[in-house]
């Protein structure tokens, strides 16, 4: 497995393919970043877009973004002076929506962690 060194997420050239994937699931490891994410499954949406949906600051979304590139989840297009970004690949949405079905089924298994009911994460409902 080739590994990336460069980035939000610097790798050894010599990190395992373990190290890799703990790296790779750290792109989902942010409530900022998973919210990119469900906005743009629905449709491609610019810088500017996404921290107006966001209202968070500019340079916070584009590190987020930064994330999301490095880890293969988005993909940016510059047109003239804006960047649009998309989901790379519509099985990122699907890792969400598996992770998201694993969630709601240990909650009603009674799995939770500490045995107590988990309320809805906020934007993954």
């Amino acid at each position: 497995m080739s590994t990336r060194v460069d980035g939000p997420f610097r790798l050894s050239p010599q990190a395992s393919e373990t190290d890799v994937l703990a790296k790779y699931f750290r792109g989902f490891g942010d409530p900022t970043r998973l919210r990119i994410l469900d906005l743009l499954r629905q449709e491609e949406r610019s810088v500017g877009e996404l921290v107006k949906a966001l209202r968070q600051p500019q340079p916070k979304v584009s590190n987020h973004l930064a994330c999301l590139r490095w880890c293969g989840f988005v993909t940016a297009e510059r047109r003239g002076k804006r960047v649009f970004y998309r989901l790379s690949d519509e099985r990122v949405a699907e890792v969400v929506d598996m992770t998201k079905a694993l969630l709601h089924n240990n909650e009603r298994d009674g799995h939770a962690r500490d045995g107590h009911a988990r309320r809805p994460v906020a934007g993954l409902a």
